[in-house]
């Protein structure tokens, strides 16, 4: 469906640092070349990973005294003959939206979560709408919500941009990023002065102070060819879908992803693909939620003609018993469907578990298999009625 390959799109146009610069001279970088990217050396001038200006902005590091190696991340590698649908598959799988593209043992460039999108949709596949691909029914806030019940909602479900509404009116969008440059940055940076010792109540800040408007918005009909187009003009990670003007869906580069990587060849109807960060996680753990979605598969591969389920994990610290908290996110994409749920908890094996019931319970629910009559009877089983007397 889409025949482009990383040769066709890759910038062979890249900037390096080594690993012992600091993040200032990142930052030096990024300004005068606005690169996506730097690729990080060691002192033989070896490829070690890669460092992006978000990992930089998003940190509480002091950029003058923290090394680049802080921060950087191991990138997997790309080759000019992969397809995009394999690198869309390794930028959500390892989390990360640039790889270094590598023709044998040379680094040869980068390829840009935006530079894939685009090779992607310049074919057949982008005349699909919009409403296909996008995220439904997305989270809101209203206007006078706190900025702490925004970040509240991104860490419970995993996403970094929330639409903002008015009596369901759209009115504009948060995202990760305007909290973090319209509110802890400055506060940094006040150091001196009256200012620096009072206490302000930040995360009492309502959305509508923070929020960015008006929030660009596209239609369902839209093609995603001309979505990606005014994304690339507007310069934004995200849209929102709208009609009326009320958000009935939001589309974000991980949205173009997604689908993408779930093109890659599936050796069976069902599959799955693993995103994990700061999460220990050992063979037998993985042999346990391996078995979990395996049986899942099993039980429906024969009825959903394909999907591909995307296990998001990240880790929040440890107990006093030092025991991992664990946020896992679940998105189960069928043709007809998108499903999504959400657990936390202390247990790898136990939290998934708990979001993987969640999804099941969704699917069962959902009319693709609403004419089935094994599956309406495994639904009416897990229906939990309230104790009442008679």
């Amino acid at each position: 469906m889409v025949s482009s390959k990383v040769k066709d799109v890759f910038s062979s146009k890249f900037e390096s640092v080594n690993q012992k610069d600091t993040l200032s001279v990142c930052l030096s970088l990024f300004k005068e070349g606005v690169p996506p990217v730097l690729v990080v050396l060691n002192d033989k001038g070896k490829y070690v990973g890669v460092i992006a200006r978000r990992w930089i902005i998003r940190s509480r590091y002091d950029p003058a005294r923290t090394k680049v190696e802080t921060l950087m991340r191991p990138a997997p590698k790309a080759s000019p003959e992969d397809s995009l649908s394999e690198v869309a598959r390794l930028m959500i799988t390892s989390g990360i939206s640039q790889l270094p593209v590598f023709s044998g043992e040379k680094l040869v460039g980068i390829i840009t979560d935006e530079a894939v999108i685009h090779g992607a949709v310049v074919g057949k596949w982008g005349s699909t709408k919009v409403g296909e691909i996008m995220t439904k029914k997305p989270f809101l806030v209203e206007e006078d919500e706190s900025v702490g019940a925004v970040l509240s909602l991104f860490r419970e479900h995993g996403v970094s941009h929330v639409p903002v509404v008015r009596d369901g009116n759209l009115v504009g969008i948060v995202s990760i990023k305007d909290i973090i440059t319209g509110i802890f940055q400055p506060r940094q940076r006040q150091t001196v002065g009256d200012i620096a010792g009072e206490k302000v109540p930040v995360l009492s800040i309502s959305a509508k102070g923070i929020m960015t408007k008006p929030a660009i918005t596209i239609l369902p009909g839209t093609t995603l060819k001309d979505a990606e187009k005014k994304m690339h003009r507007f310069e934004i990670s995200s849209l929102v879908v709208a009609e009326k003007g009320r958000p009935v869906g939001i589309l974000t580069k991980k949205d173009f992803l997604e689908p993408l990587a779930a093109m890659e060849k599936p050796i069976r109807a069902i599959t799955v693909q693993f995103s994990v960060k700061d999460v220990g996680i050992n063979e037998i753990q993985r042999g346990f939620i391996m078995d979990d979605f395996e049986s899942f598969a099993r039980r429906y591969e024969n009825t959903i003609r394909a999907g591909t389920l995307f296990v998001y994990m990240k880790g929040h610290g440890t107990n006093f018993k030092g025991d991992q908290l664990i946020h896992c996110r679940l998105k189960f994409r069928t043709q007809r469907n998108t499903f999504f749920s959400s657990s936390e908890g202390y247990g790898v094996e136990q939290t998934f578990r708990i979001a993987l019931d969640r999804i099941e319970k969704q699917l069962l629910r959902s009319q693709e298999l609403a004419h089935e009559p094994k599956y309406a009877k495994r639904y009416l089983k897990e229906i939990e009625f309230p104790e009442t007397e008679l």
